[in-house]
């Protein structure tokens, strides 16, 4: 087993280009704030970020809090990893976090400098001190069962922090939890196409649906002025004809939760709203 390391200051976008890094040098294995991330899964760990204080963070990551280490180091004998890459914010502390996993001495340091330019260092830098951003190299899809109750922002990596129309999902504490916008396997587009039949779907085998007479997909963006404009998700609109007999708000409510909850499982995407419009009902005629 090899050991890198990627090291550079805190918020200057190592764990945005740990995938890249990774890739560049044939690691199938990252160790980022507290966490072991093999083949894009978080195998073992548990995030810095969850921490209630900086010095319980600092210490879960690197890995001298109680069980954590032990824990880290069984996943890594079991998984078998051919190159590991440690993230730190120095040498010191990589050779720290490779030494507390019990890891062989690190072969190779990349330095955050050698593949990220002033100006993007410090634009990191202004995200991370302005709105607490920090990233976590893996899909939104395997980041949500680590952050259970929180929303996992996968589209938009700079959103604001607004506490508006009642969404109150997006913060970790005091960190927004984002996923990089970038695969080293290439660039990911969902046709709204693809996403009005996936909705179709869900809603057809739904309870008491007896038709869908549209679906329609809006795109959201939010504006700034240091970025430009970002998808901040999708609002997804809906008319239905429905069978008598139900409670209609419970059944709608219940067919907007179902929506959202797969439609944002299946595709990553942030769903903002699922609004659903009934057109008919539809009664069964009465035999006799």
């Amino acid at each position: 087993m090899e050991v890198i390391a990627l090291v550079g200051p805190s918020g200057t976008g190592k764990s945005h280009r740990a995938l890249l890094v990774a890739h560049n040098n044939q690691a199938d294995a990252i160790i980022d704030d507290g966490l072991l991330i093999k083949d894009g899964k978080i195998i073992a760990g548990k995030s810095a970020k969850r921490e209630q204080n900086k010095v319980l963070a600092v210490k879960r990551a690197i890995f001298v809090l109680p069980g954590h280490a032990e824990e880290v180091r069984k996943a890594i004998e079991e998984t078998k990893p051919v190159r590991i890459l440690i993230l730190g914010t120095s040498e010191n502390m990589a050779r720290k976090i490779a030494k507390a996993l019990k890891l062989p001495e690190i072969s190779h340091f990349v330095h955050i400098e050698e593949i990220a330019t002033q100006s993007e260092m410090e634009k990191a830098r202004f995200h991370r001190l302005r709105e607490g951003k920090h990233i976590i190299p893996v899909p939104t899809i395997e980041l949500k069962p680590h952050f259970s109750g929180y929303l996992v922002d996968p589209i938009n990596s700079f959103l604001k922090k607004k506490r508006g129309d009642g969404d109150r999902r997006r913060t970790l504490g005091e960190k927004s939890i984002v996923r990089p916008v970038f695969s080293y396997y290439g660039k990911l587009i969902i046709d709204d196409w693809a996403l009005k039949a996936i909705v179709r779907k869900l809603l057809v085998d739904g309870e008491n649906i007896t038709k869908v007479a549209d679906v329609k997909i809006e795109h959201v963006y939010k504006g700034d002025g240091e970025v430009g404009f970002e998808s901040a998700g999708i609002v997804i609109g809906c008319e239905v004809v429905i069978t008598y007999g139900k409670h209609i708000p419970t059944l709608v409510q219940k067919l907007q939760t179902q929506v959202r909850k797969d439609v944002e499982y299946m595709t990553g995407m942030v769903v903002k709203k699922v609004n659903i419009t009934i057109k008919a009902l539809f009664v069964q005629p009465k035999r006799f």
